[in-house]
């Protein structure tokens, strides 16, 4: 594997980490949503990867293959004065949870840290050794 190569893999993580932190940030803005016009509560958003090779000489990257929606129900509360209660008096909230969401978010952030600093570190020694060749 090249030194140049890491670059390759280390960029499709952080943009496939970016993409999660995306999604996460959406999940967290809907986290307390309710079900809208159409009756249906907003769904959580998972974010699927694919590892896709980056060269000949073997090395594996990582893209997004899909970005999915949790099917599990979401939360039904009872408040018959709610605008949106059903015919029963239960208002369909959405299905995501804060606290799952707050994991992935510090995981996407860490993995995302984690891939821009061996950049960084493959840009400075790629910078010492041709400080040698001076």
């Amino acid at each position: 594997m090249s030194m140049f190569s890491i670059f390759n893999i280390s960029g499709s993580a952080v943009s496939a980490q970016s993409q999660r932190l995306n999604v996460v940030a959406s999940n967290l803005a809907n986290v307390d949503a309710v079900a809208g016009p159409d009756g249906n509560a907003y769904k959580a958003r998972q974010v699927v990867f694919q590892t896709v090779p980056m060269g000949d000489d073997g090395s594996s990257g990582v893209k997004v293959n899909a970005i999915s929606e949790d099917n599990t129900p979401g939360r039904r509360i009872h408040d018959p004065s709610h605008p949106l209660a059903d015919a029963e008096g239960y208002v369909t909230h959405s299905n995501v949870s804060a606290v799952d969401e707050m994991v992935n978010m510090i995981s996407a952030s860490r993995s995302y840290q984690n891939n821009v600093e061996v950049m960084n570190t493959a840009k400075s020694l790629l910078l010492k050794t041709l400080q040698m060749g001076q």
